[in-house]
């Protein structure tokens, strides 16, 4: 048996049974007292459904589990998906910055860095932010200025792309050969193809 007296305020009569049609003092009590009512009257009448309640137990034992895997399996190819991107050297003009530009990375916890010897530089580099393509994949650059360094260096420089959850990084040297120019000159790359010549927004 319920028992409502320890929620009367002013016990005129104690409840015990939510049955019971007596009407008490505290309004807060007859609410409950209905919704009690309720609350049995729905669950004898669910509980009377049998094929209802083995419908909802393999729903939720059998079913619903396997759902759920699906649906683990497909976000599992997008939130652990881990796309490289291409990295390129670009250059406007000859006086202008190289720009060290990675596109088509996922996702977008990634550095991209420019290095003298193997330490990281913070002098001369300018970080450009993480952006989107409309491909869902991203893109940065960091661009390094050349002013301080002479052609003899150049091998000493090198652009380090690192994505995390990836072991290996990314490493393009400096090197002018593989940079690509506003020119309009194509030049020839290393693996013998030809510059593709671009325009920098």
């Amino acid at each position: 048996m319920l028992s409502l007296c320890s929620l009367q305020r002013k016990k005129s009569r104690c409840v015990t049974d939510f049955r019971d049609e007596v009407s008490v003092v505290s309004p807060d009590v007859h609410i409950l007292q209905r919704n009690v009512v309720a609350a049995v009257t729905t669950k004898l009448r669910w509980d009377a459904e049998k094929v209802r309640i083995k419908f909802n137990e393999i729903f939720l034992t059998e079913v619903l589990p396997e759902w759920l895997k699906k649906y683990l399996t497909f976000g599992k190819s997008s939130l652990l998906r881990t796309d490289l991107p291409s990295v390129s050297l670009l250059q406007k003009s000859p006086s202008s910055p190289v720009s060290c530009h990675a596109t088509g990375f996922y996702p977008d916890r990634a550095t991209l860095i420019w290095r003298k010897d193997g330490e990281e530089l913070h002098e001369d580099v300018d970080h450009g932010e993480i952006l989107p393509n409309h491909d869902g994949s991203f893109q940065m650059s960091v661009d390094l200025k050349l002013s301080s360094v002479t052609p003899e260096d150049w091998s000493r420089y090198d652009c380090v792309f690192h994505l995390s959850g990836v072991k290996d990084d990314i490493v393009t040297k400096l090197d002018k050969a593989e940079i690509r120019t506003n020119s309009g000159k194509p030049g020839v790359r290393s693996d013998g193809g030809e510059k593709c010549t671009f325009s920098l927004l």
